[in-house]
């Protein structure tokens, strides 16, 4: 089954991949003998559209995927992408009420869940049907089935992100956006056939679905896909695997720091030419210690949901690097304007704006939040404060949305403060992101308790925490305060929440 797809597109980046090198393995699992060839791949492409139409779904649907990592995972995202489907992983930290609302509000015709996912999923009573697959052993109907070729305007991927409102928003990627970035990481990693990443972070995490599962069929490579992150397995996945190179978050670079005892001397490690870093601020010092023991070249990053992750790259040549920086457009174009929308001079302060081929189309259903994401003539906005070099390199500040980015996860500060105010000890209460050495930030509550209740509800609010919104995004920190912080207009100053 081939056609003459654009590169312009995933199918094209499978089926060029697929008449090239049909015999060399796409993707391989760490903790088993499975492989995928990029021939295997393409046929199982078909195959996957023969289990969607089956169940009532056509090209052009949106299907959801509650899925861990798996090679079946990888299969079925891209066999839908081939066949002109838009697919929506599902994050699986989401809390309950949040999943919910990610499967009614994406309009999904159809949710593929595996394992213990199947009984939450059908819990949910989402309104398409669930079906049940096992997101390793992917069991595919024999018969392919030929589909049209996807336009490159055609919606790839629809993945919500977390925004400065409690409400998740739906990023909608384009097959063109998706296959523009593959293609421009590739370029900028000087990737090739002989390269393989070794897959550790969740798929339906932007970065892992861009850099780890798309960037090698934009190179000819290859991915070794982890069930999930573990320091102590961590090397011997990649050593086992024959990694060339790692994407990795900050936290992740952390927690291999602090776990070094267990991996394997520097020499052992001359395989791996570079290390990947993204979605979060890379403290520099980190940057440094990560490199001296282990001896891999860190390479760091930066990008939103909203680009397909990386918009900006530092050089792969530690010598032409800037320390502190999130490195030079790559694939894109990018400037930084002042509160009027207007460029300014290298060196200004103001809001990082983005434009070229892997930016957004907008957000699904919600023309509001889409206008004010970008600028007149076209510019995304970042939301994020920084300033340009000379050299072109951008150097990131601040944040000017209130977001907490915990391990590269996005979380909304009002989410945290929402379900604070659901507990009847609880007068008003406020979210700020605060310093981490291994997440980047972690959470900061300020709470004004009711009259009459003291603080020894902390351990009742930190319980209640988990019940709402799960471990993870339970605050590191409690403080009870007198009063919040509050502007003229009655508005909470979540940065003068951080001072003493």
């Amino acid at each position: 089954m081939t056609d003459a797809a654009s590169p312009g597109t995933v199918r094209g980046l499978i089926e060029l991949q697929a008449a090239l090198r049909p015999e060399a393995v796409y993707a391989l699992g760490t903790e088993s003998a499975q492989t995928l060839t990029f021939a295997e791949l393409r046929t199982g492409c078909g195959r996957v559209a023969t289990l969607l139409q089956a169940r009532g779904s056509v090209p052009g649907d949106t299907v959801a995927l509650i899925m861990p990592n798996g090679l079946g995972t990888l299969q079925l995202l891209l066999g839908a992408l081939h066949g002109g489907w838009c697919v929506n992983p599902v994050n699986l930290l989401s809390q309950a009420e949040q999943m919910r609302y990610v499967l009614d509000h994406s309009d999904c015709k159809l949710v593929l869940a595996s394992g213990e996912w199947v009984d939450k999923a059908r819990a949910l009573e989402p309104r398409a049907p669930v079906l049940a697959l096992d997101h390793e052993n992917l069991l595919l109907p024999a018969q392919p089935t030929a589909t049209a070729t996807p336009s490159c305007d055609a919606i790839g991927l629809l993945m919500y992100t977390s925004g400065t409102t409690g409400r998740p928003k739906g990023v909608m990627l384009t097959q063109a956006n998706l296959a523009a970035n593959a293609l421009a990481i590739a370029a900028e990693h000087a990737l090739g056939p002989a390269d393989r990443v070794l897959g550790v972070l969740p798929l339906y995490h932007i970065n892992a679905f861009a850099v780890t599962m798309l960037a090698p069929l934009a190179s000819g490579g290859s991915v070794a896909m982890a069930p999930r992150f573990s320091a102590a397995r961590f090397w011997a996945q990649a050593q086992g695997a024959r990694c060339t190179w790692l994407n990795l978050v900050p936290t992740i670079a952390s927690y291999l720091i602090e776990a070094q005892d267990s991996a394997p001397p520097r020499e052992a490690l001359t395989g791996i030419r570079l290390a990947r870093s993204a979605s979060a601020a890379l403290p520099p010092e980190h940057l440094i210690t990560f490199e001296q023991r282990f001896g891999i070249g860190v390479v760091e990053t930066m990008g939103l949901t909203e680009t397909v992750a990386p918009s900006f790259s530092n050089p792969l040549d530690a010598g032409r690097r800037k320390l502190g920086a999130v490195g030079r457009a790559s694939g894109c174009e990018a400037r930084v304007i002042d509160a009027g929308l207007k460029p300014l001079p290298d060196g200004q302060t103001g809001e990082i704006a983005i434009r070229g081929p892997n930016v957004m189309r907008g957000y699904y259903k919600d023309a509001a939040a889409t206008a004010a994401a970008f600028t007149p003539d076209g510019w995304l906005r970042s939301g994020d404060l920084g300033h340009r070099d000379s050299d072109g390199f951008f150097f990131v500040t601040g944040r000017i949305k209130e977001l907490i980015i915990k391990g590269g996860e996005n979380i909304a500060p009002r989410e945290i403060d929402e379900a604070l105010l659901r507990h009847p000890a609880v007068l008003e209460a406020a979210a700020v992101g605060i310093p981490d050495k291994h997440y980047g930030q972690d959470i900061l509550a300020c709470v004004v308790l009711r009259p009459g209740t003291d603080a020894s509800v902390e351990a009742d609010l930190r319980a209640f925490c988990e019940q709402y919104l799960g471990r993870y995004k339970t605050p590191k920190l409690i403080r009870f305060v007198n009063e919040l912080p509050r502007g003229p207009s009655g508005k909470v100053q979540r940065l003068k929440m951080l001072e003493p």
